[in-house]
């Protein structure tokens, strides 16, 4: 008996006219969007200037797209190269299928460039952004349920997924909705991100490998649930094998950039500090340097007003003593 259950969207577009309106996009987009405010959040209070964020997604958000689109057809080309399938629909983002490897990888080729042209270091930018992102994957995930794909096994737990499609060869019934446990496990890690930032004041590019080794270790046992058809290698899924390689990636970075670069970058974005709106040590060390040299100006003004006071006061004085001594010695003579 069937006592509860998710249940899956009868349908992920609707049709305002002739404009399709997808479940999947909205996903995505509305989690660029909670990546990009978050992030601005964090720059700012890393003592960058507002707007940066989203200057640099620019470059960022499209080369995360064609990276996690091209990382999906390559890693399961069959779907589109194969016989019977239309090569066409590589390009339809919008049916679902992007990697989250290759959207990180050349996203951050992207990220790079617009770093590069606003004068700011990639790491720190990144760390700013991690929790973002992470939280954007969760969101997105729920374009898979919109989609009715990457489910789990078959399951009766009161939690199941029920799959009602029976296009592509599913087969309706009720399944683990991976998606829902990687979006609450992003949730999870997005968090921790923000509780050891600010524990551990974490700089140059750790609070972002955090974010990538915590992620992996979820994708890795998520992975193990999922049933849609995968590249095997050694007996375990393609996936699989990729969280194991970045996941140690990212632990290596932790570990060699505490080492030769402990603690946090004092200036995130020079520009700010020249225009005096940011927040950063490099801008209140230089307030404090304009503050000692006005005190400094006004205390040699002061003195330089000061002994000139005394010395006309001091002949003043003088010159009245004179002459009344002289009047004195008059009136003795006349007496």
């Amino acid at each position: 008996m069937e006592i509860a259950y998710i249940p899956s969207p009868s349908q992920g577009v609707l049709h305002l006219g002739p404009i399709p309106l997808r479940g999947y996009a909205f996903c995505i987009i509305i989690g660029v969007f909670v990546a990009v405010w978050l992030g601005n959040k964090r720059w700012i209070a890393r003592g960058g200037l507002p707007g940066t964020t989203a200057d640099i997604a620019v470059w960022a958000v499209p080369f995360g797209l064609v990276g996690g689109r091209l990382y999906h057809v390559i890693t399961d080309y069959e779907l589109y190269f194969s016989e019977g399938r239309d090569w066409v629909d590589a390009f339809k983002i919008w049916e679902g299928g992007l990697g989250i490897w290759g959207a990180i990888a050349l996203g951050a080729v992207g990220a790079w460039i617009g770093c590069r042209r606003r004068g700011i270091p990639l790491p720190a930018w990144a760390d700013a952004l991690a929790p973002g992102i992470v939280f954007a994957q969760a969101i997105g995930r729920w374009g898979n349920w919109f989609n009715q794909e990457l489910y789990g096994k078959s399951t009766d737990l009161p939690w199941a997924l029920k799959i009602t499609s029976s296009t592509d060869g599913r087969v309706p019934g009720l399944y683990h909705p991976t998606f829902l446990y990687e979006s609450l496990w992003c949730v999870g890690v997005g968090f921790l991100v923000i509780w050891a930032d600010r524990r551990f004041k974490l700089g140059h590019g750790r609070a972002f490998a955090l974010y990538v080794a915590a992620y992996c270790v979820g994708r890795f046992w998520i992975e193990y649930l999922r049933v849609d058809e995968a590249h095997h290698v050694l007996g375990m899924r393609l996936n699989n094998w990729t969280a194991i390689v970045v996941f140690l990636l990212a632990v290596v970075y932790l570990v060699l950039s505490a080492r030769m670069r402990p603690g946090r970058e004092e200036v995130v974005e020079p520009a700010a500090v020249a225009s005096g709106e940011g927040d950063g040590e490099g801008a209140i060390e230089g307030d404090a340097v304009d503050l000692d040299k006005t005190e400094s100006a006004d205390a040699e003004s002061a003195d330089a007003e000061a002994p000139e006071s005394d010395e006309d006061a001091e002949p003043s004085e003088s010159k009245e003593s004179k002459e009344s001594a002289a009047d004195e010695a008059e009136s003795a003579k006349k007496s």
